[in-house]
C-alpha cells in the first residue's frame, strides 16, 4: 500500500515538539539530557564491577581493598538508580503537562474550526488520528521523550564503549555491527508490517469500541429491550471481535518470526565474540578480569548499536503521528477569524442572498441554486418545505455557518466573507434541530458560561420558553444539574422540555437576528400554543428566521417562503398563499384536515 508522505519531517517535529517544552515545561528537556547520562553511568559502573573485582582477587589484594572496592561499586549503584528512579517520578508530570498543552490546542481547532470543515471525511479522519496520539502516556506525543531519551543514552553509550574497545581487532567490530544491522533489518520489516496494517487494526477496534459504547447507551436501552436487539449486538460483537483476533494472530506471526531471527543472530554474534577473546586469552595472556570486561563491553556495545537503530525508526514512527497532529492543526481554514471589516453598527440589520448556489462536498446536485431572498431589518420570515428542500442549508449559509458555492451572502449590503466570522456569529441566536446540552447547571446551559451569570434574565427567559414551572418544581431550581453522565442526580428532561432549554438559551444570548429551526417538533399542541403567543414577544425588535413543518405556526410571521428544488416556489403571507391555492395551500389543507377528523399527523 502506498504511503502518503508526511508534511512535516523527523527533524521538524522533533524542534516543534522541543518548542512547546522550551515553551511550557523547560525540565522536559532538561530531565531528558540527566535521564540519558545517568543510564551511561550506570552501565559503566556495572560493566567494570566484576572485572575490576576479578582484577583484585588475581593479584591477591587484601581484604579490606577487595570489601572497599565492593562498597564503592555498590554505593555508585544504589545512588545512580535511586537518581534515575527519583527523575522518572518527577519527570512524569512535566511531560503529562507538554501532551495536555497539545490536547489544548486540538480541543481549540475543534471548537474553533471553520464549520464546514467538521463536515469533511478528510478532516475528520485527521481529527481523529490526532487525538489518538495524544489521549495515553502510551501515544506519540509523550513517547517521544522515552525515544529522544534512549537516543541519547545510545549514543553516548556507543560512543565510550567504542574507546574503550577501540585497541581489540577491527574484524569483530564490524562482524558485530553487521549483525546489529541484519537484526535491525528485520526488526525494522517487522515495525513497517505493523504501522502499515495499523489502520487495519485501528478499524476492528473503532468497531469493537462503538459495538460496546452502543450496547452499554442509556439512549440506546429502551431500544435493545422493545426490539430485542441483544442477539443481534452480540452477533455483532462477537464478528467483528473474531476478525480483531485474526489479525492479532497474524500480526503475533510476523513478530515471532522477527524474534527467532534475533535469537539467531545473537547467538552467531556472541559466539563470534566468545571464540576471538578465548584466542587472546590463551596466546596473549588476557586476565580472567579483562575477559569479562570485554565480553560484557562487546555484549553491551551490541545493545548500543541496536538501541541507535531502534530509537531512530521509533522516532520515525513517532514522527509520522505527530505529523498528523500538526497537520490537523494546520488544516486550512475557508473562513476568516482575525482581521476583517467592522460589523454595521445599525440594527436591525439586512440580509440578503444575491444568485447563491451551494453544493455539499460529493454532491452530485444542489440543495440550494441561484436563490435571491432579502430578509428586511426587524422582519419575521418562515422558511417553510418538503424534507430535504434545503431549509436547514438556507438558515446555516444566513448564519456563516456554511459560504455559498456561488454567489454572496450579504450584510446591510457588504459581503459575510470580508467580517471576521466570529464577530458575525455574535449577531444570531438559534435553535437548531440538532443542539448541545452540557453536563451542567440548568442556568449554565441557558448563559453558557459558568462565571457572572444574570440570574433576572435566566428567569426572564425560562418564563418566555415556558419551562419555568417544571423548573420551579426541582429542588435546586435552577442549580440543577441537567443529565447523569458526570452528575448522578442531575435531570432528565423531556423532548419537549429540552427545546424549551434550548429556546431559553437563544434568548438569553438576545442577538439581533434569532433563528429557530423547527423549535416546537417535541412540544405538544398546547405547549406549541403557548410558545406562538409569546412568539411576538420573543421576536419584539430582532429580525427573526423561523423553519417550521406545521404550517399553522407561520400566520405569526409576516412573510412566507416556501423552498422547492432548491429555489424558492411561493412566497407571501399566510392568508395570500392560501388564497392563491398553490402548493403551500395544499400542503396546509392536508395537515388542517387530519385536524379537523380528529386524527395525529
Amino acid at each position: 500500500m502506498k504511503q502518503e508522505k508526511p508534511k512535516y519531517n523527523v527533524f521538524q517535529n522533533v524542534a516543534w515538539m522541543c518548542g512547546l517544552a522550551w515553551k511550557h515545561r523547560r525540565r522536559v528537556l532538561l530531565f531528558c539530557a540527566l535521564a540519558a547520562l545517568l543510564e551511561v553511568l550506570f552501565n559503566l559502573v556495572q560493566l567494570f564491577l566484576a572485572p575490576q573485582i576479578l582484577t583484585l582477587v588475581e593479584k591477591g589484594a587484601a581484604l579490606q581493598t577487595l570489601l572497599g572496592t565492593i562498597l564503592l561499586f555498590t554505593a555508585a549503584l544504589f545512588t545512580l538508580r535511586f537518581a534515575k528512579g527519583y527523575l522518572a517520578e518527577i519527570d512524569l508530570s512535566a511531560r503529562i503537562d507538554v501532551r495536555t498543552v497539545i490536547i489544548g490546542l486540538l480541543g481549540n481547532k475543534c471548537n474553533t474550526t471553520s464549520y464546514p470543515n467538521t463536515l469533511k471525511p478528510d478532516f475528520i479522519k485527521l481529527r481523529d488520528v490526532a487525538h489518538t496520539a495524544s489521549e495515553g502516556n502510551q501515544e506519540a506525543t509523550e513517547l517521544i521523550w522515552h525515544t529522544l531519551t534512549d537516543l541519547c543514552k545510545n549514543v553516548g553509550g556507543f560512543a565510550v564503549y567504542l574507546t574503550i574497545l577501540s585497541h581489540l581487532d577491527p574484524v569483530l567490530l564490524l562482524v558485530t555491527i553487521a549483525t546489529c544491522l541484519a537484526g535491525f533489518w528485520v526488526s525494522r520489516r517487522t515495525s513497517t508490517w505493523m504501522y502499515r496494517h495499523r489502520e487495519e487494526e485501528e478499524t476492528y477496534y473503532t468497531r469493537k469500541r462503538y459495538v460496546h459504547r452502543v450496547a452499554e447507551s442509556v439512549p440506546v436501552a429502551k431500544d435493545i429491550r422493545i426490539f430485542g436487539l441483544q442477539d443481534w449486538i452480540n452477533d455483532i460483537y462477537a464478528s467483528v471481535h473474531d476478525a480483531y483476533l485474526a489479525f492479532r494472530l497474524r500480526a503475533e506471526k510476523v513478530k515471532l518470526l522477527a524474534e527467532l531471527t534475533e535469537a539467531v543472530l545473537t547467538m552467531a554474534r556472541n559466539g563470534i565474540a566468545y571464540v576471538y577473546l578465548i584466542q587472546l586469552a590463551l596466546h596473549e595472556n588476557l586476565s580472567v578480569g579483562e575477559f569479562l570486561l570485554y565480553f560484557t563491553a562487546i555484549s553491551t556495545f551490541t545493545q548500543w548499536v541496536m538501541g541507535i537503530l531502534q530509537s531512530t525508526l521509533k522516532l520515525h514512527t513517532e514522527s509520522l503521528d505527530i505529523s498528523r497532529v500538526r497537520e490537523f492543526l494546520d488544516y486550512p481554514e475557508p473562513f476568516r477569524f482575525s482581521g476583517g471589516a467592522a460589523l454595521p453598527e445599525s440594527r436591525p440589520y439586512e440580509l440578503k442572498l444575491e444568485n447563491v448556489s451551494f453544493r455539499y462536498d460529493g454532491a452530485e446536485a444542489d440543495t440550494i441554486h441561484h436563490l435571491n431572498l432579502t430578509i428586511h431589518p426587524g422582519e419575521k420570515l418562515a422558511i417553510v418545505g418538503l424534507n430535504g428542500a434545503g431549509k436547514t442549508t438556507l438558515v446555516k449559509l444566513l448564519c456563516g455557518l456554511l459560504d455559498p458555492t456561488e454567489g454572496r451572502v450579504l450584510l446591510n449590503g457588504i459581503d459575510v466573507r470580508l467580517f471576521n466570522r466570529q464577530e458575525y456569529y455574535e449577531l444570531f441566536s438559534a435553535v437548531f434541530q440538532e443542539f448541545s446540552i452540557l453536563n451542567v447547571t440548568i442556568a449554565e446551559n441557558i448563559a453558557q458560561c459558568a462565571q457572572d451569570i444574570d440570574d433576572a434574565r435566566v428567569q426572564a427567559c425560562l418564563d418566555q420558553a415556558g419551562l419555568t414551572q417544571a423548573v420551579a418544581q426541582l429542588p435546586q431550581g435552577v442549580k440543577t444539574y441537567v443529565g447523569r453522565e458526570v452528575f448522578l442526580d442531575g435531570v432528565l428532561f423531556s423532548g419537549g422540555e429540552t427545546q424549551r432549554l434550548m429556546l431559553a438559551r437563544a434568548l438569553y444570548k438576545d442577538s439581533p437576528i434569532l433563528v429557530l429551526d423547527e423549535p416546537t417538533a417535541a412540544l405538544d399542541p398546547l405547549a406549541e400554543n403557548d410558545i406562538y403567543l409569546k412568539y411576538n414577544d420573543m421576536t419584539r425588535g430582532k429580525t427573526a428566521l423561523f423553519i417550521s413543518h406545521r404550517l399553522a405556526s407561520t400566520r405569526f410571521c409576516d412573510r412566507i417562503i416556501l423552498l422547492s428544488d432548491g429555489g424558492i416556489a411561493e412566497e407571501g403571507t399566510h392568508e395570500s398563499l392560501l388564497a392563491d391555492g398553490g402548493a403551500y395551500a395544499q400542503l396546509f389543507e392536508v395537515q388542517s384536515r387530519y385536524y379537523r377528523e380528529g386524527k395525529d399527523f
